[in-house]
């Protein structure tokens, strides 16, 4: 099985849960990328990795739950989803210092009133066209102790029936995704 997974705000490819998801899903391939921070650019990057490895599956922490949730017609998990992210970013205006290494070895990124912008837009027309077959493609996993992102009821408004609940916070750790993400994906029952 082939997984892309699209890491959070402020994140990269090497974040330390793309190397959670290798550990405890052999032989699953996890593709994990850095995902640029300005939208459209990120948008498209992410529809050129699907059309061109056809993931089996897409897994989304944060930013990258926004991010999997645009990505129609695939399987995907999305663990405490940002959909609100113009009004998160606006709280980040500035440089800020990247959590992960990135590829490219830089170290900070700006965030800017046009990138927030940018993120609206997209929010504006991110649950169009969702039909029952894309609900049934998608899971939800959502942390009952999460401070930083509240958007289950949004999540259920959209995809009713389809979230999961479980103890911890907003990044969820090995015992966590081995306890709750491992189940879904070797189903695939969604």
């Amino acid at each position: 099985m082939k997984i892309l997974f699209i890491h959070g705000f402020a994140s990269s490819g090497a974040y330390k849960t793309a190397a959670t998801l290798r550990s405890i899903l052999r032989p699953c391939e996890v593709i994990s990328l850095d995902v640029p921070i300005e939208p459209e650019e990120a948008l498209k990057m992410l529809r050129s990795i699907c059309e061109r490895e056809t993931p089996d599956l897409i897994v989304g922490l944060s930013l990258g739950g926004f991010w999997a949730q645009k990505l129609r017609g695939y399987r995907k998990i999305l663990i405490n989803p940002e959909f609100n992210i113009s009004g998160y970013l606006r709280g980040w205006i500035g440089p800020v210092r990247y959590l992960s290494p990135r590829r490219d070895g830089a170290e900070i990124f700006f965030v800017t009133e046009d990138i927030c912008k940018g993120y609206e837009i997209i929010q504006q027309s991110q649950f169009e066209n969702i039909t029952p077959e894309e609900v049934a493609l998608t899971k939800g996993m959502f942390a009952s102790g999460d401070t930083l992102v509240h958007c289950r009821d949004i999540f259920s408004a959209h995809y009713p029936g389809r979230a999961v609940d479980y103890p911890g916070e907003h990044l969820p750790t090995f015992p966590e995704l081995k306890k709750y993400l491992v189940p879904l994906v070797e189903s695939l029952e969604f």
